[in-house]
């Protein structure tokens, strides 16, 4: 290769580079969106598959069907329960009472209890101070989620429209062969599945069975914490015991001691079990994915992604074992190989 050539090679890759990187950086605010979009396409691609190449329905229109049915299955579930949580935060940003009462309440449950007093007439000032800022915070938050949603419905129906030539595109720019190329694609196919369905409905489940036992157990706002509970599946290891626990505690300190007891074991044995067991019977049915993968890929995931580390951060932690078992069955494995056998014929020469 001659210079000039060696020359526009490497130009072109730190052109590449230098606007990529430029690229990604302005579209951070836009990644949820992004890697929605992405989850759904492959959910769904089969489906638009079976619409043009089956039935052969010209593929705006089928984009459109698509795209109307995740809208409908999945956009919009997500939107109430966001929703629903808004909705009960705007109550106490325009009621800030509705949480300085209750904190007052539990702190002198506290001091009866322990004599320690927990919150001082500072701490509450701010406190009160405090509370106004979530109204903002949670406007910022609801438009952040309204752009991604307007983005992930208009880079999806694009996804469905490219379908076929934006895979086999990806496929040629992937730097494996096409035994590693299929095997990468099933990898981020079964864990983006896995993820995309089992967390979600692993939330679902545990949310009720934890509701049920609010219920139960005469837990106040029962419903808001039921939610709460949908979201905490999502932190690894602690989980659900974030919101179990403290209310625990509450009914502990109001007298509650029934009430306490009993949810403490509910939620030990029902709710806690039930989401090991759900978890990793969902992901090993789904996607065979090993335990500590999910547990290690959503901390990193969520660190990197937000919401959509659930789904993303086990996906690219298992990419990279995939990549590196690759590595060693291509190159470590053949080269041992190579050198035994080497070694095989020449050792009766040497006897």
């Amino acid at each position: 290769m001659s210079v000039k050539e060696q020359y526009w090679r490497y130009s072109l890759v730190v052109i590449i580079l230098g606007l990529g990187t430029i690229i990604f950086v302005k579209l951070l605010p836009f990644l949820g969106g992004l890697l929605g979009a992405l989850t759904i396409y492959i959910l769904v691609r089969k489906q638009m598959f079976s619409l043009t190449e089956k039935r052969h329905i010209r593929r705006g229109l089928a984009a459109a069907i698509v795209l109307c049915e995740s809208i409908l299955c999945f956009l919009i579930p997500m939107s109430l329960v966001v929703w629903l949580v808004v909705n009960k935060l705007q109550g106490i940003n325009l009621d800030p009472g509705s949480i300085i009462e209750p904190a007052k309440h539990i702190a002198q449950l506290v001091e009866e209890k322990t004599g320690y007093d927990l919150l001082v007439t500072d701490n509450l000032v701010k406190l009160a101070a405090w509370i106004p800022k979530i109204g903002q915070l949670l406007m910022e938050w609801i438009s952040g989620f309204a752009v991604n949603i307007f983005v992930l419905i208009f880079v999806l129906y694009f996804m469905l429209v490219g379908g076929r030539k934006m895979e086999v595109y990806l496929d040629d720019i992937l730097p494996f062969n096409k035994a590693h190329t299929q095997e990468v694609l099933h990898e981020i196919k079964m864990i983006v599945q896995s993820n995309a369905i089992g967390i979600p409905l692993l939330a679902l489940i545990q949310g009720f069975v934890a509701l049920v036992g609010y219920w139960i157990f005469g837990v106040p706002s029962a419903v808001l914490f039921g939610l709460l509970t949908c979201f905490a599946t999502i932190i690894p290891i602690v989980g659900t015991m974030l919101i179990w626990v403290p209310i625990v505690i509450y009914l502990a300190l109001s007298g509650s001691w029934g009430n306490a007891i009993g949810l403490a074991i509910y939620a030990s044995i029902v709710v806690s079990q039930s989401d090991n067991l759900i978890r990793f019977v969902l992901q090993k049915k789904m996607a065979d994915t090993h335990p500590l993968i999910t547990i290690f890929g959503v901390v990193i995931g969520l660190s990197l992604f937000g919401f959509m580390g659930v789904i993303f951060g086990p996906l690219m932690l298992a990419i990279f074992i995939l990549c590196v078992n690759m590595f060693k069955r291509e190159y470590l494995d053949r080269k041992r190989t190579a050198k035994n056998s080497s070694a095989h014929t020449e050792s009766p020469d040497r006897q």
